[in-house]
C-alpha cells in the first residue's frame, strides 16, 4: 500500500469539464479499493464549495498574498478523502474551472494553478504536518505540471507520476509569467520549462516526473511523432522508456444499462430487445418521429475541430438524405453551435442539436441510439465509446488514439470479435461511407445483434486499468527509494512557508 497524493483540476461529482473529470473522480476511488491511500486533491471553485457537506479546514497559509484554505471532505457517494484548495480570489468565482462564462480563458490562469502546484508541493514535503506522509504525487494535465518541477528542487521528495490526458491543452504562458511567479531560475532551461521562449506547464510535468503515462498506449505511441506531439514529440520520445500508455476505465456502476435511473427502460445483453424502448421514449421527448426501425445516430461531445465537427458538418447533406436520425447533445465553439443548430432547424424531423450539457440526457442518449458518432482528429483515449459500447451502442470511429485500441471494426478478419464501425480515413466522404455501411448493416438484425452483444461483453472498468496503475507505483517507489543516510523532509509550520520557495517572503500577482 502506497500513500498516493492525487492531484487534478477537476473530479466528477464535485465538477467535470470532459474525461479528466470522470477519470479523477473514479481511478482514485478504484485505488482505494485495491488498498492504496489516495488523497484527491482539488481546487474549491465556487460550484465545489456549493456542493460540501461535512467538511473541515486542516491548515491556512498564504501564497502570492493571496489566502489559502486547506480543506478535507469526502468525494460524494464514496470513501475518498479529499483535500480542497481553498483561494476565493483565485478559484471561487462564476464560470469554469478554467474560462469565464463567456468561453475566455481567465486571464490569471498561470497564478491560479500555480497556488495550486505550490500548496500541493508542500503537502507533497510535509510541511503541514498532515500526520499523513506522500509517497507518490500523481498529477494529472497542465494544471498539475508545475508540481514534480518544484519537487524536483527538493533531494528528499517523493516520487512523481504525470499523467497526459490530452497533449493539446499545455499551459503556454510567456517568459514574463515565469518572473512574475518567481519560480527557480534553474527550472528554465531547453530541458525544463522553457518551451521556444515561453514556459510551459505540461512541458515541466514531462521533463520531471519520474514517470509519464497517457491514457491509452496507442496515444502514448502517437505522441511521439510530430503529427500528435505538438512540438513535444521530441522529448516524448526521449523519455520513451519511461512512457506508458494506460487505458481509461470507466464506471461500470454508472454507466450500467440494467440499473440506469436515468433511463427509460433498463435492460442488459440478454434482454436487448428492451433498448428499442429507450429509442421511442427519447423520439417523443425530442419530437422526432416515434419508430423503433429507424437507426439513430447519437453523439455526446464538445463541439470543437478535434471532436470531427468538421467532416460531420461536410458530411450532413448526404447523411441526411438516409433513412436515419441524429441526436447531438454538446457545447463549445459558438461558430459549430449555429452552424449545428441551423442544419437542426431545417431537418427537425430527423435531426436534432441541443445546446448545453445534461448529464441525465446523456445517458438517455446513450442507451437510445443504435450508433454513436465519435470521427475525432485525435483522442488520447475517449470515454464516450467506452460507455457506448457498454450500452449496446456501436460507435462510428477513427483509427487514432484509444479509439483504435477500444472499437473493432465489423470488416475485421475473422475470429476477432468486432464492435464497432472505423474510418478508413478521416474524411467526410469516409465519414458517410461508413455511417452508410452501418446503417444497411442495421437491417441485418441476427448480425447487428451479434455486434452489440460484442461490444456489451467488453470489460472497460477500472479494476484492470487501476491495477496497472498501481504496477507503476511499486516501479516508481523502487526507482526512487532513498538511500539509508537519507531521512524525510524537515516538517515546517504553514507560518513558516515561503510559498516560492526562497528564505525571503515575495508577493505577486500575475
Amino acid at each position: 500500500m502506497s500513500n498516493i497524493l492525487y492531484i487534478s483540476s477537476e473530479a466528477y461529482p464535485f465538477i467535470k469539464t470532459g474525461g479528466l473529470g470522470d477519470v479523477a473522480g473514479s481511478l482514485p476511488v478504484e485505488l482505494l479499493k485495491q488498498s492504496q491511500n489516495v488523497r484527491l486533491l482539488l481546487p474549491a471553485y465556487a460550484e465545489v464549495l456549493g456542493k460540501l457537506d461535512k467538511h473541515k479546514v486542516l491548515t491556512e497559509t498564504t501564497y502570492y498574498n493571496l489566502q489559502v484554505r486547506l480543506i478535507e471532505t469526502k468525494l460524494p457517494g464514496s470513501k475518498l478523502t479529499v483535500w480542497l484548495v481553498d483561494c476565493p480570489a483565485a478559484f471561487n468565482r462564476p464560470g469554469g474551472p478554467y474560462a469565464n462564462e463567456h468561453g475566455q480563458q481567465w486571464h490569471d490562469n498561470a497564478l491560479r494553478f500555480a497556488i495550486f502546484c505550490q500548496l500541493a508541493t508542500d503537502i507533497a514535503l510535509n510541511r503541514f504536518a498532515l500526520k499523513w506522509q506522500t509517497e507518490i504525487v500523481h498529477c494529472n494535465d497542465w494544471q498539475s505540471g508545475l508540481v514534480p518541477a518544484l519537487l524536483s528542487l527538493h533531494p528528499v521528495r517523493p516520487a512523481s507520476i504525470f499523467t497526459i490526458h490530452n497533449l493539446a491543452y499545455q499551459g503556454v504562458f510567456n517568459r514574463q509569467t515565469f518572473e512574475d511567479l518567481h519560480l527557480a531560475e534553474s527550472l528554465w532551461n531547453i530541458d525544463g520549462l522553457e518551451y521556444y521562449g515561453n514556459m510551459s506547464f505540461i512541458k515541466a510535468g514531462i521533463a520531471y516526473a519520474d514517470k509519464i503515462t497517457t491514457v491509452s498506449p496507442n496515444y502514448a505511441s502517437e505522441i511521439q511523432h510530430s503529427k500528435f506531439g505538438y512540438g513535444l514529440d521530441g522529448l516524448l520520445s526521449h523519455r520513451s522508456d519511461d512512457l506508458i500508455g494506460i487505458l481509461n476505465g470507466i464506471d461500470n456502476k454508472y454507466w450500467n444499462p440494467n440499473t440506469d435511473s436515468y433511463i427509460k427502460q433498463n435492460y442488459n445483453r440478454r434482454s436487448l430487445n428492451k433498448k428499442l424502448l429507450n429509442k421511442t421514449d427519447l423520439q417523443c421527448e425530442l419530437s422526432l418521429e416515434e419508430n423503433a426501425s429507424v437507426p439513430m445516430i447519437g453523439m455526446v461531445s464538445r463541439l470543437v475541430s478535434q471532436k470531427g465537427l468538421e467532416i460531420i458538418l461536410q458530411s450532413l447533406p448526404r447523411l441526411l438524405k438516409m433513412p436515419l436520425q441524429i441526436v447531438i447533445l454538446g457545447t463549445g465553439e459558438t461558430h459549430y453551435e449555429m452552424l449545428l443548430t441551423e442544419w437542426a432547424k431545417e431537418y427537425s424531423n430527423q435531426f436534432k442539436v441541443i445546446i448545453g450539457y445534461d448529464e441525465s440526457l446523456a445517458h438517455r442518449i446513450e442507451a437510445a441510439a443504435d450508433l454513436y458518432l465519435m470521427p475525432s482528429t485525435f483522442e488520447p483515449c475517449g470515454l464516450n465509446q467506452l460507455y457506448s459500447l457498454r450500452y449496446g451502442t456501436l460507435p462510428v470511429v477513427t483509427n487514432v488514439g484509444g479509439l483504435a485500441d477500444t472499437v473493432i471494426d465489423v470488416n475485421t478478419q475473422p475470429g476477432i470479435e468486432a464492435n464497432g464501425f472505423v474510418l478508413n480515413n478521416h474524411t467526410a466522404s469516409d465519414l458517410s461511407d461508413t455511417v452508410e455501411r452501418a446503417i444497411n448493416l442495421y437491417e441485418n438484425k441476427k448480425l447487428w445483434r451479434e455486434l452489440q452483444i460484442n461490444a456489451m461483453s467488453c470489460d472497460f472498468s477500472w479494476k484492470n486499468s487501476a491495477g496497472q496503475y498501481t504496477d507503476v507505483y511499486e516501479q516508481v517507489l523502487k526507482q526512487r527509494a532513498p538511500a539509508p543516510e537519507e531521512s524525510v523532509s524537515t516538517q515546517i509550520t504553514p507560518t513558516s512557508i515561503s510559498p516560492l520557495g526562497n528564505d525571503e517572503e515575495k508577493h505577486t500577482r500575475v
